[in-house]
């Protein structure tokens, strides 16, 4: 509303954007809501972008799955890496992420990724594709 509250006083809509951090073409388009319905036209937005492939309760059925282990899965190894994250969302939900974006699944549900410590010399995760990162909860 403070863009509002600033149109209304006769700011441009560039200054607007600047003093509220927003794009000039968002502030035009809530400009041109203004003028034509006030503002409950401002107060009626939807959300912004597309909206989220997974539901609530799709996110915590990954979040069991990754506490599980990707052994679970099938993997013989603890260690989770994006492809397998990938897989996991995949199984669970039928919804097919790259593995270099699952990351952004993670960190929504709070999780970091880590870089492994202590690999064995013998250890090869070549033959899983995606990144090689340990997944773990923050905090």
């Amino acid at each position: 509303m403070q863009a509002a509250r600033l149109l209304e006083k006769g700011y441009s809509q560039a200054e607007v954007a600047r003093r509220v951090g927003a794009h000039r073409q968002s502030v035009g388009q809530w400009a041109a809501e203004l003028r034509a319905k006030g503002r409950a036209g401002l107060k009626q937005a939807g959300r912004a972008g597309r909206k989220p492939r997974l539901s609530p309760p799709e996110l915590k059925k990954i979040e069991q799955g990754l506490k599980q282990g990707p052994e679970v899965l099938g993997y013989g190894t603890s260690l989770w890496t994006s492809a397998r994250v990938a897989h996991l969302i995949d199984r669970e939900c039928g919804v097919q992420y790259h593995p270099g974006h699952v990351w952004r699944i993670l960190r929504q549900l709070g999780w970091s990724c880590q870089r492994p410590t202590g690999l064995s010399i013998t250890h090869n995760v070549s033959t899983d594709y995606g990144s090689q990162f340990n997944v773990g909860e923050s905090g």
